[in-house]
């Protein structure tokens, strides 16, 4: 009998089939989104060259300013809207949305609600 997978073995499995599908391009880059215990990172990401066209995380000052926590739903709220704003900088207003295996839900559907109400296309 095989030892059972850790949490993030199957999340990168799950990952990895979503991947599959997904293809980000230069005019519809896909937005990438991790989430840790502490933080949550979302990456703005062009597949044909694999480049990180734009990033915003909660580990950054400006981003963590005025936040009780780090990890919860109104951080990746405020992640979703500055990477929104940084994709905007740039002249990308449409976006494939890659959730990284994680369930649309809480913080990941916190942070892509954020970036639609700022304008971002998913």
């Amino acid at each position: 009998m095989s030892a059972p997978k850790s949490r993030n073995a199957l999340r990168t499995r799950r990952h990895a089939r979503v991947r599959r599908r997904i293809q980000g391009a230069a005019q519809r880059p896909r937005l990438s989104v991790f989430r840790s215990l502490n933080h949550v990172y979302a990456q703005l990401i062009d597949d044909a060259t694999g480049q990180t066209i734009a990033a915003a995380s909660t580990r950054e000052k400006g981003v963590a300013d005025g936040l009780e926590s780090r990890s919860s739903s109104a951080a990746a709220e405020k992640v979703g809207k500055v990477i929104a704003e940084r994709a905007k900088a740039k002249g990308i207003n449409a976006v494939v949305f890659d959730r990284g295996g994680y369930k649309y839900h809480g913080r990941i559907k916190a942070l892509a609600d954020a970036a639609r109400g700022a304008g971002l296309e998913f």
